[in-house]
């Protein structure tokens, strides 16, 4: 594991070398970091990352974006994810799979209480829709690991809730 200074992250190229697979699930909120902030992580860190990995020899670089993802988006969650999307694809990596979840399912240390209610709400829907509006992280990060082990057949793979869902249970 290297910690590594997002503000300079060209000083840790090292750490990105010898990897053939990356996996990507940085992210901040527009309420925690701001607009500017949250542009920065979302999409500048993780493109300059996604720069690191090929450079350092990365093959298969997996990105956990978000449903509705659209470069056109005229809300700025959705555009700034569109537009990752976008620059990781244009690294030129062997193979991409992007993840498209829907609400993440998961216990937070710090309080937010919106999320909360709203995860309470989805837990509920999910017994009957079960793939439909949300999923556990867990599930993301089981199907995270079963695309590199399952690549799909394509140079870019994007993977929507429910087959994120699928490849999951996998």
């Amino acid at each position: 594991q290297a910690v590594v200074d997002f503000e300079r992250l060209g000083e840790h190229a090292a750490a990105f070398q010898g990897h053939d697979v990356g996996f990507c699930c940085l992210g901040t909120t527009r309420a925690k970091a701001g607009a500017d902030g949250f542009v920065r992580v979302d999409r500048d860190y993780v493109a300059q990352a996604a720069e690191l990995a090929r450079a350092g020899g990365c093959k298969h670089f997996v990105l956990q974006s978000s449903r509705g993802a659209n470069a056109q988006s005229r809300f700025l969650y959705l555009r700034v994810k569109g537009e990752v999307e976008n620059l990781v694809q244009a690294v030129g990596f062997d193979q991409c799979t992007i993840l498209r979840p829907a609400v993440l399912l998961c216990k937070r240390q710090e309080s937010r209480p919106l999320e909360w209610i709203t995860q309470q709400f989805l837990g509920v829907v999910s017994q009957v829709f079960p793939t439909a509006y949300s999923v556990p992280v867990e599930t993301v990060a089981r199907a995270m690991v079963a695309c590199v082990l399952q690549p799909g057949k394509g140079k870019v793979n994007v993977l929507e809730n429910r087959a994120i869902h699928e490849l999951g249970k996998a």
